[in-house]
């Protein structure tokens, strides 16, 4: 079991890696020690997060979250079979410390084997942003409204890049991904104040980020 300052060692000193190879082997190699039930199990939970949205939406979000996850998994563990982090010398992007520090304090408290859940959910999101040079959501995720993440001409564009705000434990800020231009997918609640539509942020975001 990876208690909570065992996993803000790690953090610690995967922040200190300087190139996408270094941080994909060392990723590989914390990754690895989780087993697919684990994958299972993280998937099972974010299903229960998403119960009261329309069945349509919720169909799709299960298929292409249990896509990313498994297919990521593989991807991290085939590239670590294959030697190919050795040739990965591209130094990361400058926010990557700020990435492993928010991980670290999301990861600080609460029941050990969901912390251990969302610790490897966070560990496959840097592997997608900062190794693979992915979004953080993949290609394909639905947003209420039918806003979906996109690649056009090699460029990552994702409707809710830039409406984080204040959610601690948002992916957005470090994913590679550019906003949507002209999105109409966040909608309040007509005439409502201030903390009405913050509270509608955060509850999106709670479910899109599928903590573990």
């Amino acid at each position: 079991m990876m208690y909570t300052e065992e996993i803000a060692g790690t953090c610690s000193r995967l922040a200190s890696l300087k190139t996408r190879g270094e941080l994909g082997h060392a990723i590989a190699g914390i990754v690895l020690s989780y087993s697919p039930k684990d994958l299972q199990r993280m998937r099972w939970n974010f299903t229960g997060k998403i119960q009261d949205m329309p069945l349509e939406l919720r169909n799709k979000l299960e298929e292409t979250i249990t896509g990313h996850l498994h297919g990521t998994y593989q991807a991290l563990r085939l590239n670590n079979q294959q030697g190919t982090f050795s040739h990965m010398g591209e130094p990361l992007p400058k926010d990557v410390g700020a990435y492993w520090k928010m991980v670290a304090a999301q990861c600080s408290t609460g029941d050990p084997e969901k912390v251990r859940l969302r610790f490897l959910k966070f560990l496959l999101s840097g592997f997608c942003m900062f190794v693979q040079e992915l979004p953080g959501h993949p290609v394909g995720m639905p947003f209420p409204g039918g806003e979906k993440v996109k690649v056009i001409d090699g460029v990552y564009y994702c409707p809710v890049r830039e409406k984080a705000n204040d959610v601690d434990s948002a992916l957005c800020p470090f994913c590679p991904a550019l906003q949507t231009p002209e999105i109409g997918y966040l909608k309040p609640p007509v005439g409502a104040g201030k903390h009405r539509k913050e509270e509608f942020l955060r509850q999106t975001f709670d479910r899109h980020h599928y903590n573990g």
